[in-house]
């Protein structure tokens, strides 16, 4: 089974609408390990009301908690410690797409962050990038850790408006591949998501 963990240079940077763009394209399973708020319409809902074939199966998340924080706060609120070996891979021989929490350093506990759960399911990374000033200091910085770490990059992601110097940059002093650009959407809808889908194909 191929894994991909999707995260960002920081916090709403389009790590769903790129998870749900992935999980069509590839006809891939998604799975969000940790949700965080928005419980009512989370990002599984959301994506699961955006792909369209007949093979992509939505997992349940390990865990679900209520505050809109990082995890290690949200589940303090809660009164549960994530346990980070409690986070097993779904039941599926697909390829699956996993939607991280935040970005890289996002603690989940006292001792252990998203960067750590990555390693621990073992998956490839794709990184979501969106230019604003700072930008490239955080993909790069991303990606840094990333390297150090040993985990495997398959590329980089850019939404939003389009900035070619930015780009350009980030790219030049990684060596990460591109692999594609998504345009930010007043809309998110199940044709806007197959639009871009066919971009990935071939990831």
């Amino acid at each position: 089974m191929r894994r991909l963990f999707v995260t960002g240079i920081g916090t709403d940077i389009g790590k769903t609408v790129v998870s749900a763009i992935l999980s069509e394209a590839l006809e891939a399973d998604y799975w969000k390990p940790i949700q965080c708020g928005e419980l009512e319409n989370s990002d599984s809902m959301c994506v699961q009301s955006w792909i369209n074939n007949k093979k992509s199966v939505v997992h349940q998340e390990a865990y679900r908690l209520k505050g809109f924080m990082s995890p290690h706060a949200a589940a303090k609120l809660e009164n549960i410690e994530i346990d980070l070996n409690s986070i097993e891979l779904p039941d599926t021989t697909n390829t699956l797409i996993i939607e991280g929490a935040g970005g890289l350093m996002v603690p989940i506990n006292d001792e252990t962050l998203i960067l750590d759960l990555i390693v621990h399911l073992d998956a490839e990374v794709i990184v979501v990038s969106e230019n604003y000033l700072g930008s490239i200091n955080h993909s790069l910085l991303t990606l840094e850790i990333l390297k150090s770490r040993g985990i495997q990059v398959a590329g980089i992601i850019f939404n939003g408006d389009k900035n070619e110097d930015t780009e350009s940059v980030i790219l030049e002093y990684s060596g990460v591949k591109l692999l594609g650009h998504i345009n930010r959407e007043e809309t998110i809808n199940s044709e806007v998501i197959s639009r871009y889908a066919a971009q990935f194909v071939n990831l």
